[in-house]
């Protein structure tokens, strides 16, 4: 049985959407293990006269709980 947990997050990038989700995946990827799959939410821009600035996704990513993993106190 698998058991996944969500979590909501936002990333950002001056270059697109796209680096912005892969950003944001590789950044949690370093501090969350089991990453499974990812929800694009919302998408955003910050405009600055003519052209966009920055990207914004907000993301519901979700990993696997290790249900083998031992309790540290």
């Amino acid at each position: 049985m698998d058991i996944k947990k969500h979590l909501i997050i936002t990333g950002n990038s001056t270059v697109s959407w796209k680096d912005a989700i892969v950003t944001a995946i590789a950044e949690a990827s370093k501090t969350i293990d089991y990453l499974s799959e990812v929800k694009i939410l919302e998408q955003r821009a910050i405009i600055d006269g003519d052209k966009i600035s920055e990207y914004f996704v907000d993301l519901d990513i979700s990993f696997t709980v290790d249900l083998d993993r031992k309790e540290t106190h």
